[in-house]
């Protein structure tokens, strides 16, 4: 897949572009890159034009300047498309890439025709049992960094036992990761114009399926779809599945 590297208000990223036809826009999850999404680009460019993109911090792109939000992202990848003349399209998003979509999709109505969200975070679940004393062991060290050396060597020991696999491995993103996991964005989900279709994996451990059921309920225009047996990754799981449920999705009506 050739790819290039563009530049957008001194931010770097790199994307591919692919085949012709109506704009289709793909972003990959929290650390992933465009190859994560190549069964899904290479199926649709058969029909559309694709641009997937890597986000900022990820794949080839340098991390940004500053802590972003999701917000930040969503209008560096209307912009960036805008350069393209791309003023509307329709978005796949995985996670991360689907919450970006999300969000783009709920506060800039015209630039997203239809919208394909799978396994997308954006909304905060009441916190269990176990997350709580997380939190509460979180606060115990954050108290203890203050007491000087030994007290910043059993803070980072905390941390250690404590911190998601995601957080542990997000390096200088660590600020970015901070942020956007405390969005919640179920506000948006009313505001969302774009008829909107959920692929959820039964088993995603990530998301769960009743995160899908919930932004079923609230996007006006909504309808979800489940890979029984499937997980985080349902459009890797069943790819041919998944292509064929989009372009469908995506066809205009007869």
């Amino acid at each position: 897949m050739d790819t290039e590297f563009v530049e957008l208000r001194g931010q770097k990223t790199r994307l591919a572009e692919l085949g012709s036809g109506d704009p289709v826009v793909v972003l990959h999850g929290w650390g992933g890159r465009i190859e994560s999404m190549t069964p899904t680009i290479n199926c649709l460019a058969r029909h559309y034009r694709v641009v997937a993109v890597d986000l900022p911090g990820f794949g080839d792109a340098p991390v940004p300047q500053g802590a972003w939000t999701t917000a930040d992202y969503a209008i560096f990848i209307r912009d960036l498309l805008q350069g393209r003349g791309v003023e509307r399209a329709h978005f796949v998003g995985h996670s991360f890439g689907a919450k970006v979509s999300l969000y783009l999709a709920a506060t800039h109505q015209h630039a997203v025709d239809k919208l394909v969200l799978v396994g997308s975070s954006g909304l905060r679940s009441a916190p269990s049992l176990r997350t709580r004393i997380k939190r509460s062991a979180s606060r115990a060290a954050r108290a203890a960094g203050y007491l000087g050396p030994p007290g910043r060597v059993l803070r980072d020991s905390i941390y250690s036992r404590i911190a998601s696999q995601d957080y542990r491995d997000a390096g200088p993103l660590r600020p970015i990761l901070v942020r956007v996991v405390n969005e919640d964005f179920a506000y948006l989900l009313p505001r969302i114009k774009a008829s909107t279709l959920l692929v959820w994996g039964s088993r995603d451990d990530a998301v769960p399926l009743a995160h899908a059921r919930q932004m079923e309920k609230s996007i006006p225009d909504a309808g979800l779809v489940v890979f029984e047996g499937a997980g985080h990754f349902a459009y890797l799981d069943e790819p041919d599945r998944f292509c064929r449920i989009v372009r469908h999705f995506f066809a205009p009506p007869n």
